[in-house]
């Protein structure tokens, strides 16, 4: 919104520094300010509410190091990591963006399925908390809406209407277009389809979801969306499910979702700037760069959240803020067409996935087979195997975030490496 106000300002008046706004860069530092700021005063506040209010999850007796230590720590503090993303993101972000627009839906809305969750553990004393299904509704739900969003978006154009069209003088100032260079460089423009991907590894390489239909014969393009549909549900359900049950000890899933999310803006900057598309040979995606003001507040909300929630905690951050990291961290990869890069960029939350996949499926087949469940691992998941074999949660903590810095940083030179 103050981009607005200042962009009127600068077009109208001489006021000092208000060109300043048309600056990416000067946007996502200040947006990174304002959601470290809004973590640490109003995370305060927050968590003294929480306290008074008794909103404490009840903790298991799992026999770890530590625990009972843990009763009476505030949950639901994932309103701080919410309110530190949308206030950011609404202040300097240009609100009519469609990328935009769907982060801020994809935020609210596991947002609040994860408050229901915890409303339901705390208030209601259900165990359970919200049921299973209605959960994985709400990521089916996110899921169409991030995939119909995609799928039907004007903003991806082909070539064809940057050579048939004026281009505007906005779209030059942009990406730092220049006259003598334009002709070449509007060339570069690919006919990006809703339904394609980049494939990491190999040069000029992209894949259409919808090839996956080849076997159904003549006209199974008719059937992009619905294939499209099932793969975006699919990587919103597994990732968001993947950081639920990555939260498991203070500031294990905050931490490594702020190594995710630095990286997801590094790729949203240069996928939307032409000139850095072009030398990296990526997609390019008109007005994709606007993201970086969102994967700025995102990241300064997970930092300032580490603020309360680095061990000991003061607070927990709930599925209020475990699902909604993991939505956003999904519908932001799909959104810059990375999501193939997820299983390495997001490695933590997939290798906790599958401690718990291979835990339950081994346990069942044993059992089956000897009459007497058998475990793999001492617990699962796999951090909490960790801490049975005697290390201590800061520490595990601690290796996972740089295991997670080494994955961000093997999935940038992805970029190079082709």
């Amino acid at each position: 919104m103050l981009y607005y106000l200042f962009n009127y300002l600068d077009s109208h008046s001489n006021f000092p520094g208000a060109g300043m706004f048309q600056y990416i860069s000067f946007r996502a530092s200040l947006a990174i300010i304002l959601s470290l700021t809004i973590s640490l005063v109003f995370g305060k506040t927050l968590i003294a509410k929480l306290r008074n209010l008794q909103v404490s999850d009840e903790i298991r007796n799992l026999g770890l190091a530590g625990e009972q230590e843990k009763k009476g720590t505030p949950t639901m503090g994932g309103l701080i990591i919410l309110g530190a993303i949308l206030i950011p993101t609404l202040l300097f972000a240009r609100v009519n963006n469609v990328y935009i627009l769907l982060m801020l839906v994809s935020t609210v809305w596991l947002g609040v399925v994860g408050f229901l969750d915890d409303y339901i553990k705390v208030f209601k004393k259900n165990k359970e908390g919200l049921a299973g299904r209605f959960k994985i509704m709400g990521q089916i739900g996110l899921g169409f809406i991030v995939a119909t969003t995609l799928y039907f978006n004007e903003h991806v154009k082909t070539k064809e209407f940057y050579k048939a069209n004026e281009v505007s003088e906005s779209f030059i100032k942009e990406n730092n277009l220049t006259p003598k260079l334009m002709d070449n460089e509007l060339m570069m423009v690919r006919d990006a389809k809703a339904t394609t991907t980049t494939i990491p590894f190999f040069k000029s390489s992209e894949f259409d979801y919808a090839d996956l239909l080849k076997f159904m014969g003549e006209g199974y393009k008719d059937y992009n969306y619905w294939i499209y549909l099932l793969v975006v549900i699919f990587i919103i359900t597994a990732v968001s499910n993947g950081a639920n049950i990555t939260d498991g000890i203070d500031g294990l899933a905050a931490g490594v979702s702020a190594i995710i999310g630095v990286v997801l803006g590094v790729f949203a900057y240069v996928s939307g700037n032409i000139i850095f598309s072009k030398y990296l040979n990526i997609m390019y995606i008109p007005h994709l760069e606007e993201m970086v003001i969102f994967a700025g507040a995102f990241v300064g909300a997970c930092v300032g959240f580490l603020w309360y929630n680095a061990f000991p905690a003061q607070v927990f951050m709930g599925d209020t803020g475990s699902l909604a990291l993991g939505g956003i961290i999904a519908s932001f990869s799909l959104v810059v067409r990375k999501e193939l890069l997820i299983p390495i960029l997001c490695g933590i939350f997939l290798i906790e996935n599958l401690s718990v996949m291979i835990q339950v499926s081994y346990f069942k087949y044993t059992k089956k087979k000897y009459g007497e469940g058998r475990r793999i691992f001492k617990m699962s998941p796999l951090h909490h195997h960790y801490q049975k074999s005697g290390f201590h949660e800061a520490k595990i903590v601690t290796r996972f975030w740089i295991i997670g810095i080494m994955l961000a940083i093997f999935t940038i030179i992805t970029l190079k490496i082709r």
